[in-house]
């Protein structure tokens, strides 16, 4: 009983609802004005027949005509009658049958639904919430993000100002609160004084005025704030925020990274510890042909080979994987280990390198650009655009207009003398198309490529790209290692580097018998025993209470890490 006032008292209470009701209200009262003349005019043309009729009864025939019951025990005798018979008839007809049900529809079932709906969109978190993420959008981000953070145990909650999209986000299990973004009491509202970390994930504009208004509820919780250009991180930064996030300059960097071109040591992916991730090139040198066991790198440096990418994909490395022309084998170690690798190598670096074709002069490409000059790598941007031109001169040493899809001008871009061409439009379907393209111009060029959508990640692979990064997973990868207070460790799309507890049934087993490489396919890099970590375990290694195992894989194999039972077995779920 206390569900419908509530409902009214909502409907009483919006602008949008009230001029509703006032519409309903004015459609009742010409339908009671029109029955009200109807039965007047009844009598009256009754008179006119000489039939005599109480005013009840004049009310009962103008409802069953206009309802279109028509019981025919009261009928005119007269054309005048009939005629007007018909009038009612066809009125009732418009004002009760067409009219009534929209109406009713219209300005007050659809706006009480809408009211119930709204009703059920919290307004707050629970009073005792702490450690969340706030995230300012449920955008394609945050839905990459949550499952993330629900795997981790990390609560979170979402700010919708939309009432009834909060209340079908509610509907679907996503923890929402409805309220405005730029009000302080929303704020107040998710708790965001005892929050881990604030997401302004919205445009640069907004997220400005979200981190001021996150300020005066929370003047030392982190605000992470997404960039769309880079001229706006200073604003942002000095709205508050403790960390911006120009994401497409950062996908560029990552993507200028995979371009082996002049470097001259080993690429450092990330750091764990005392642990290095680090990967490098073997074309030009002497490794192709050979397998791991034959290349000596762990007799020579002390490193071990965990992996090795193949054309996009990243495959586990054993002694005898056969290392070719594109390999990119991962190895883990220490600083002192890679240096020592970067001396090995560095006696095969090209004294001079043909100019990387960047194909694509937004953003993106207008970053990878950037990154590979500072490198002192020679970069010839392609981009249909004229308007360009002057702006990409400042990134790069050549600039060609015109249209990639055109033979003579991708020729005329040096595709063909090319070792590394990098793919930066922000068009899948178009990325697939000068993959393929590319890939037939020249057999043995390095191609990196971006991509928008996760779901395209096996069809680019399969035109033939060596390595592709998404926007999206490069922003879910740096939020999680922000959440966890870890540095970045970007590994490659779908493949991500987990610590996780050793599980019970494992302790006191060996490395070798445990059976985490042939259940899930993670590759176990280092064991963490408190303070200490031990780097390339071998299979010898026994597992022990307290561990942690450091591994590397994707997140299909992680979640069949989680569900391994005693007999190295995903466990049937209840």
């Amino acid at each position: 009983m206390k569900f419908l006032p509530s409902q009214f008292a909502y409907l009483l209470s919006e602008r949008e609802s009230r001029r509703n009701l006032r519409a309903l209200a004015r459609y009742a009262a010409i339908l009671a004005a029109s029955i009200g003349v109807f039965t007047v005019l009844f009598h009256a043309i009754m008179i006119y027949e000489g039939q005599q009729h109480s005013w009840l009864t004049g009310l009962y025939w103008t409802l069953t005509v206009m309802s279109t019951l028509g019981f025919g025990d009261i009928t005119f005798h007269s054309d005048l009658g009939r005629g007007f018979t018909i009038i009612v008839l066809v009125y009732g007809i418009v004002m009760l049958l067409i009219v009534a049900p929209f109406t009713f529809i219209r300005f007050f079932y659809a706006p009480w639904l809408e009211a119930q709906l709204r009703s059920r969109a919290p307004r707050k978190v629970a009073d005792d919430l702490a450690g969340h993420v706030v995230i300012c959008c449920y955008d394609e981000l945050a839905r990459a993000l949550i499952p993330r953070l629900d795997d981790l145990g990390i609560p979170y909650v979402v700010i919708e100002p939309d009432t009834a999209e909060a209340a079908g986000l509610h509907t679907d299990e996503v923890s929402v609160v409805a309220g405005s973004r730029v009000q302080a009491g929303t704020f107040r509202a998710v708790r965001a004084a005892q929050a881990r970390l604030v997401l302004a994930n919205m445009s640069d504009t907004e997220n400005t005025n979200i981190t001021l208004t996150v300020r005066e509820v929370a003047p030392d919780v982190p605000v992470v704030a997404l960039a769309e250009n880079v001229d706006s991180i200073d604003v942002i930064e000095l709205s508050g925020a403790t960390q911006v996030l120009p994401l497409k300059q950062r996908l560029g960097e990552q993507l200028a990274t995979r371009v082996a071109d002049g470097f001259r040591s080993a690429q450092r992916i990330g750091h764990f510890g005392d642990l290095v991730i680090a990967e490098f090139p073997i074309h030009g040198t002497a490794l192709p042909g050979r397998t791991v066991r034959d290349s000596h790198l762990r007799a020579m440096t002390g490193l071990n080979v965990v992996a090795v990418w193949e054309r996009g994909r990243l495959l586990p490395a054993g002694p005898d994987t056969l290392l070719s022309e594109h390999s990119v084998p991962v190895v883990v170690g220490t600083e002192e280990q890679v240096t020592e690798l970067d001396a090995l190598f560095v006696i095969y670096q090209a004294t001079e390198e043909a100019p990387v074709l960047v194909i694509g002069g937004g953003n993106v490409g207008q970053a990878v650009a950037r990154a590979l000059r500072e490198r002192e790598v020679q970069v010839t941007i392609l981009d249909a655009d004229p308007g360009l031109r002057d702006k990409l001169s400042e990134c790069a040493d050549r600039v060609v207009i015109g249209d990639a899809a055109n033979l003579d001008t991708v020729k005329r871009a040096g595709i063909e003398e090319a070792r590394s061409v990098v793919l930066t439009t922000n068009d899948d379907a178009t990325n697939l198309f000068l993959t393929i393209y590319c890939r037939r111009l020249s057999r043995t060029a390095h191609i990196i490529s971006r991509i928008s959508h996760d779901w395209n990640l096996e069809a680019i692979h399969r035109a033939g790209a060596d390595f592709a990064l998404s926007h999206g997973s490069l922003a879910v990868q740096t939020l999680v290692a922000m959440v966890r207070g870890r540095d970045l460790i970007v590994l490659g799309e779908g493949t991500e580097l987990f610590v996780e507890r050793t599980p019970e049934h494992l302790f006191g087993k060996l490395l070798a018998e445990s059976g985490i490489g042939s259940a899930t396919g993670l590759n176990v890099v280092a064991i963490r025993e408190g303070d200490h970590f031990r780097a390339n375990p071998p299979a010898s290694t026994e597992l022990t209470a307290g561990s942690e195992l450091v591994m590397i894989g994707s997140g299909e194999q992680r979640q069949r890490f989680l569900a391994m039972g005693p007999n190295g077995k995903a466990q049937a779920s209840a």
